[in-house]
């Protein structure tokens, strides 16, 4: 019998030494878990705040590629406004992001004006005008905004029309802004003709823009606008085709490019822009990150940031650590005093 309880003490023994254990273990980890945190956001040297891009002008505001949308960005500050640039069947740049099956329809009223016809090639410049290009934002309010604009932008919105390129020229020379942009056609998305990008760059010359102001984008053709127009500033979407040119200008999906790279990047001088950030988390992190602008839909929430949220410095960071792992140590002694008093306690009044 005596023995039987003597195990019993040592198994009892052997648990509270493995629960003890475990719990200076799991304490321990936690307690330290923060040197394994790594964030850009953790620095004493933060970079500029990147510049804003409007993706189609201001989305969240103004129906789409159209000229109120590239109005509303103007009041976000934007350094460029990003678009896409279709030709009529008359060989006329204008605005337009959706091509192909979708052309015209998720944006316009061709439905209404002229039912039956599709495809860019099948439409003037002239005809094109016709369209209504803003009503569709007030019936489906794409980003649940409509309720932040006044009577008087709704009507404004409700008249848009599809702008030319030469219209929005007009703003990037008036405003002394930037031009990124994509070419399309009624057929896809990326692939174009080289007369596409001759119409393009003959527009932008006849309006006098100065060449630093357009920063070209599409890789198919490059070359040949390179040599029709060597003042334009080439963006490039694959690093290997940018070092092989001698570029300096990377373009980029958010989720492209880890914050090293981006460190990397920016080291040798390379603008690094990306797309297309929304959210205030996301851009405070690239920010931190270093990054050299961003195309994004949300301008308006980014305009007024002095600095990116969560940014600390390291000392402070540090300094909120060490004060939290103390009052966790000294919450942890004392709740164990006082079980220990307690249980002692109870072990005295005979209470067990």
């Amino acid at each position: 019998m005596g023995e039987a309880v003597e195990s019993h003490l040592h198994v009892l023994s052997a648990c509270k030494i493995f629960i003890m254990m475990t719990f200076l273990v799991v304490s321990a980890a936690v307690f330290l878990c923060p040197l394994a945190i790594c964030s850009p956001c953790i620095t004493s040297n933060l970079p500029p705040k990147p510049a804003l891009i409007g993706h189609r002008g201001a989305p969240m505001l103004a129906p789409e590629n159209t000229l109120m949308s590239f109005r509303k960005s103007l009041e976000c500050g934007v350094v460029a406004f990003e678009t896409d640039v279709q030709l009529s069947k008359d060989k006329k740049p204008f605005l337009m992001h959706d091509c192909g099956k979708n052309f015209l329809l998720r944006t316009t009223d061709v439905k209404d004006k002229f039912p039956g016809r599709d495809g860019s090639n099948n439409f003037t410049l002239q005809e094109l005008k016709t369209l209504n290009a803003g009503k569709w934002f007030s019936r489906s309010d794409p980003f649940w905004t409509l309720s932040s604009l006044s009577e008087e932008e709704r009507r404004e919105a409700d008249n848009q029309t599809v702008p030319s390129l030469s219209e929005l020229l007009v703003l990037v020379k008036k405003y002394n802004v930037s031009l990124i942009f994509d070419l399309k056609n009624e057929n896809n998305s990326t692939v174009f003709q080289s007369s596409d990008s001759f119409y393009t760059t003959e527009t932008i010359n006849k309006l006098g823009i100065s060449p630093d102001k357009i920063w070209w984008l599409p890789p198919e053709y490059r070359h040949d606008v390179m040599k029709m127009e060597p003042g334009f500033k080439q963006v490039y979407n694959k690093q290997k085709e940018m070092l092989m040119d001698g570029g300096n200008f990377m373009n980029m999906n958010f989720s492209s490019l880890s914050a090293r790279e981006i460190s990397e990047l920016r080291k040798s001088n390379v603008s690094v822009n990306l797309w297309v950030v929304n959210e205030r988390w996301l851009f405070s992190l690239l920010w931190c990150s270093g990054v050299s602008s961003v195309t994004t839909n949300a301008c308006h929430l980014f305009k007024d940031m002095s600095k990116p949220d969560w940014h600390l410095e390291p000392n402070m960071y540090k300094g909120i650590w060490i004060a939290t792992d103390i009052v966790s140590l000294l919450l942890m002694i004392g709740l164990f005093l006082w079980q220990r008093r307690r249980l002692t306690g109870d072990w005295s009044t005979g209470i067990y």
